[in-house]
């Protein structure tokens, strides 16, 4: 039966079509879109499509696929308004001819990982941060920053009103925006969202990238959750916060009062699964050539694996501002980035976490040093080890992670392994300007 709910809103904001949107194995949105006389049908039999023309689902003898809009996802598309009435969109599950999820659905392989934490008495909770960059398009293929602002300036930030823009919007989706500003580098920017369960703030996530990019070119813009888009200068991560509550009690399971941390035994498991299966996750959470370009030293992205309070240099940081409040106590992954598909990146970062949790794994010591300035000796003592240096090197880590393949399914680790192998096999063949630059006239 249709919810009826559902229906009186689509008469009240007079919606005409609907767009029926998901993601692929990369995490880009697609969209499919109806005219509204075909929702009841759509909400109660779903709406075939072909799997084979979409990145990681299906084969061509396999292709026939068909999408239910998840309810709880309706919100009208605030631009896409005309005489012909409103358009609305809802975030879709894909599914099999037979009935049956389709296991290659990245928003599937998510709720997967969220029921097996269920099961352990768990709720999953997170708040990304997800930092993009404007670019003017009036020259083509060499974007120029928007503007010449730098963290948090205001008086020469040309884009304060594209971001008010982008939050009004963003709060018509049902979006609660808690923070919007100008990051370090030039024409860099970031907006944060409520915390919450991470299901929700996954379809957020997606929802922010493709709002962000439809204002930027309102505005004759150009938005770009590129990692590293411009050399020299500081890249786009996405720091994610994290939590687990108990179900039954609704406590944050990772406050303790008595210790220094203020940090649980389950807390401390949990970093110690995702300092311990980082490599290969970063296959995932750091998922292009460019994202390595990022991941150096000095441009206040982590490359070390460990943990500490107020370091911003570790990978995995405690912040302090839940002091007296243990409903806020949380840990923060700092490699992650915007160009990661969301939904795999939750789902695995979860994954890590309880994998560490049922084994009891122990945490390293907490390192509150700037290790960026650590010699290599120094690091060699501590016994610090790195993330990955390229997509290659993690790509091979992946391949020996058996906790991240069992939470990617053998469907869409196999895609995945293939795409992104393509990915730098292309790459790698490429002769960029700086080897034009250092070697033509030398040799």
């Amino acid at each position: 039966m249709v919810n009826p709910k559902i229906l009186e809103n689509i008469q009240k904001d007079d919606v005409k079509f609907i767009q029926l949107q998901f993601t692929d194995l990369y995490g880009i949105v697609k969209s499919l879109t109806i005219p509204i006389k075909q929702l009841s049908d759509a909400l109660k039999n779903g709406v075939w499509f072909d799997g084979s023309s979409i990145l990681g689902f299906s084969r061509i003898c396999e292709s026939d696929m068909y999408l239910k809009p998840d309810i709880t996802t309706y919100s009208v598309v605030p631009w896409l308004n005309s005489e012909y009435g409103n358009t609305a969109r809802f975030i879709c599950e894909v599914y099999k001819p037979d009935g049956k999820p389709f296991e290659g659905d990245p928003r599937f392989i998510l709720k997967k990982i969220l029921a097996e934490a269920k099961e352990m008495g768990f709720v999953y909770r997170t708040g990304p941060e997800m930092e993009f960059f404007l670019f003017k398009t009036e020259d083509g293929l060499s974007p120029l920053p928007h503007d010449k602002g730098s963290y948090f300036d205001l008086t020469t930030d040309e884009a304060y009103d594209i971001r008010r823009d982008m939050t009004v919007t963003l709060e018509k989706f049902g979006i609660e925006i808690e923070t919007t500003h100008h990051e370090v580098a030039r024409g860099q920017h970031e907006i944060s969202f409520r915390y919450g369960d991470a299901l929700q703030t996954a379809d957020s996530a997606v929802t922010l990238k493709f709002v962000v990019k439809a204002i930027a070119q309102k505005h004759g813009l150009h938005a770009t959750f590129m990692p590293k888009p411009i050399a020299n200068i500081n890249g786009s991560g996405m720091h994610v916060h994290q939590s687990l509550f108990n179900i039954k009690s609704n406590k944050n399971v990772f406050y303790e009062e008595k210790d220094e941390y203020k940090l649980s035994r389950t807390a401390y498991n949990f970093i110690a699964g995702q300092l311990s299966h980082i490599k290969g996750m970063s296959a995932i959470l750091s998922p292009t050539v460019n994202s390595y370009k990022r991941l150096v030293p000095g441009y206040e992205a982590p490359v070390y694996i460990c943990w500490g309070r107020t370091n911003r240099s570790a990978l995995i940081r405690v912040p302090s501002s839940f002091r007296g409040n243990p409903h806020a106590t949380r840990v923060e992954l700092r490699s992650a980035d915007p160009s990661c598909n969301i939904y795999l990146a939750f789902a695995i970062m979860l994954k890590a976490g309880l994998e560490g949790i049922k084994n009891n794994l122990k945490a390293p010591a907490p390192l509150e040093e700037d290790l960026f300035l650590y010699s290599e000796e120094k690091l060699n003592e501590l016994k610090i080890d790195t993330i990955p240096h390229s997509l290659w090197e993690t790509l091979q880590e992946l391949k020996k992670d058996k906790v991240i393949k069992s939470a990617l399914g053998n469907h869409t680790y196999e895609k995945y392994i293939e795409a992104k192998n393509k990915e730098w096999n292309e790459y790698s063949i490429q002769v960029s300007k700086w080897e034009i630059d250092k070697y033509l006239e030398r040799y």
